[in-house]
């Protein structure tokens, strides 16, 4: 069980650092961190001495069974959340509150600074964000469940591909999997890339048939209480050129460097060093055109990124993919991803799907039809 208290007394010091009394939660993910509801549409008021979820009446029996013990003021149906908001603020007595800068519009700010004469409003970026960068042993064990689940459904899916397949059936039968085995859905829209359109890092399913090329990008990741996995793995369907095996390893050579860089203290611009001196070695460098991966958790896309212009050091309780790609327009590419835990002492593969070549190969059930 997630210790939500420890993580709000954890934000209340973050906020007197920065000098202020207390801090809005406008973040959905943010207030599901630190309060355990699951809910939308919901802030959390945390001061100093004291907290509350604003909330409506669709929500008053789930709070009452997700956080029995957080304090809560239900608004009325007609009341707006951003009036309500206003009413437990001025009701607070505060001088000063943070409100999230990266999760507010600006003309929501500006009409919550009007309204709010008597407190200083300051932004804060990255505050609740900045704790959930570390995982802690409940979110851990989630996302190595995220992660089997994900697994599951691939190693399903790729027993069953048929070269009449479309890209879009792939990313179909991925999310319908990943449901029947308890998951809550896909972490992102599966990229499922056949050809030369595994060339494109962020590729739509359409209707092009597995079949029609030799090879099939799959991007996925599965949600499991709220929290993402995210695996990339290509397919050899029928024989290759030795262009494509050339490319293959060396991606699979920059995944292993880079991996292999992953304990505390490493700064991720030497991690993403790493990875991207293997492909410069071989010749590939401008092919490599992304980041070599990120934080997962709440977020698909969380902190720590791992790229060159991203300069902090690596922490026990990071969880980061690592996922070099090389790309060439209108031939392909390839892309290995793994999601990895940053120990006390190194590192661990969370996952555990096979990443060679050789492991890789797969023979489409109708391809003799």
């Amino acid at each position: 069980m997630a210790d939500f208290g420890k993580r709000r007394e954890q934000v209340t010091r973050l906020v007197n650092k920065a000098s202020a009394h207390g801090i809005l939660v406008t973040n959905c993910k943010n207030v599901s961190y630190l309060t355990g509801f699951t809910g939308d549409d919901s802030y959390l008021l945390l001061t100093r001495s004291d907290c509350w979820l604003i909330s409506d009446p669709r929500y008053e029996e789930q709070i009452s069974q997700e956080c029995p013990d957080l304090k809560t003021f239900i608004r009325q149906p007609s009341e707006l959340l951003a009036v309500a908001t206003v009413e437990e603020i001025r009701k607070a007595k505060i001088p000063s509150l943070l409100v999230e800068g990266d999760a507010l519009t600006a003309s929501a700010f500006e009409e919550l600074n009007g309204q709010l004469e008597t407190v200083s409003l300051g932004l804060s970026r990255g505050l609740v964000e900045s704790l959930r960068t570390i995982k802690d042993e409940h979110e851990i064990r989630i996302l190595r469940r995220a992660i089997t689940i994900a697994e599951r459904v691939f190693l399903s899916v790729r027993q069953q591909l048929r070269s009449s397949q479309t890209e879009l059936d792939v990313a179909n039968e991925i999310d319908r999997q990943i449901r029947s085995l308890g998951g809550e859905g896909c972490s992102f829209k599966p990229i499922v890339a056949v050809g030369e359109r595994a060339a494109l890092p962020h590729a739509r399913p359409t209707r092009r048939t597995i079949g029609s090329a030799p090879f099939v990008l799959i991007d996925w990741g599965a949600i499991d209480r709220m929290y993402c996995s995210d695996l990339t793995r290509v397919l050899i369907t029928a024989a290759i050129e030795p262009k494509f095996a050339e490319v293959y390893n060396t991606v699979l050579a920059a995944q292993t460097a880079a991996i292999e860089n992953l304990r505390p203290g490493v700064m991720v611009s030497a991690v993403d060093a790493a990875a991207r001196a293997a492909v410069e070695q071989a010749g590939m460098g401008p092919r490599f055109n992304h980041g070599l991966g990120h934080g997962i958790g709440l977020d698909i896309h969380e902190a720590p990124r791992l790229g060159k212009n991203h300069d902090r050091p690596l922490e026990p309780g990071m969880v980061v993919t690592v996922e070099p790609g090389v790309y060439f327009p209108g031939w392909g590419g390839v892309r290995i991803e793994d999601d990895v835990l940053i120990t006390r002492d190194g590192h661990e593969v969370l996952s555990s799907l096979p990443r060679s070549l050789e492991d890789n190969f797969v023979e489409l059930l109708d391809a003799t039809d």
